[in-house]
């Protein structure tokens, strides 16, 4: 004899069934969306681990001369797995020396006698080393014009923050008004040399070239500025934990936190 269902059995049926009904009529989970929210802003602020190569520079040609003189040129550059670096060094030597992209016709060269004719003209682009958003590089330039004393050298050093794609200037380095406290210190850690060369802390200003040195920001001069062309390049170091409070944070490479014993 079948047995059938009780009101209560019915009862219980029935909600079950109305509660898949509901559940099935829900929109669907917005675990998708929500999972996509909270991973978008990790993806926009991701760090590339960069990867450069040196590669040469193609030129219409290697050597051209004209009425002062001929220039022999070798140029290269990095090819990296970002495209925006790569164009940055592309104008940059572009803008360097125009005559040797420009394929000019070769000139009569027009020295006095005895006088040297051949110069030259060297960029090399060197990558140096990522630490977490920051990037840096070397760009090294020589030139000798046909006749000179001596050539001219110079190493640049260029930052790029790889979070927001761009070169960090000694502008964007420094927090707002910290300026005369950074060469305060500046002044004080290199005191000794600058007093060796009668430089005084009036006459001290800052350069707009920098790296990140072992122990500090490196901050370098060209040639003549501050010292003799046979002493070369000039380097004043500010110590990291001098710089905590003028540099901004973004741009300060992480340091081991000493603790005392």
């Amino acid at each position: 004899m079948a047995l059938l269902p009780t009101r209560k059995t019915t009862v219980l049926v029935s909600i079950f069934s109305a509660t898949l009904l509901i559940s099935a009529c829900q929109p669907k989970s917005d675990a998708k969306n929500e999972q996509k929210s909270t991973t978008t802003p990790a993806a926009q602020t991701s760090i590339p681990a960069l990867k450069a190569k040196v590669v040469a520079v193609k030129l219409p040609k290697n050597k051209l001369c004209l009425e002062d003189g001929c220039t022999t040129y070798n140029f290269q550059s990095v090819e990296t797995n970002q495209p925006w670096i790569d164009a940055y060094f592309s104008e940059r030597i572009k803008k360097a020396d125009p005559n040797a992209f420009a394929n000019l016709p070769d000139q009569a060269v027009k020295l006095p006698d005895g006088m040297p004719q051949d110069g030259q003209s060297m960029i090399y682009v060197r990558y140096l080393g990522q630490n977490y958003n920051l990037a840096s590089f070397e760009l090294f330039t020589y030139t000798y014009s046909a006749g000179a004393a001596h050539g001219m050298y110079h190493k640049e050093y260029v930052i790029f923050d790889l979070a927001h794609k761009k070169h960090v200037t000694v502008a964007d380095l420094i927090q707002t008004g910290k300026e005369a406290t950074l060469l305060d210190r500046l002044y004080s850690y290199n005191q000794s040399w600058l007093d060796e060369h009668s430089i005084s802390r009036e006459k001290l200003k800052l350069s707009d070239n920098y790296y990140y040195g072992n122990d500090g920001i490196v901050f370098v001069y060209p040639l003549y500025e501050l010292a003799s062309y046979a002493e070369g390049l000039t380097e004043l170091t500010l110590p990291y934990d001098q710089a905590k409070d003028v540099i901004k944070p973004e741009y300060l490479p992480s340091q081991p936190v000493m603790q005392s014993p």
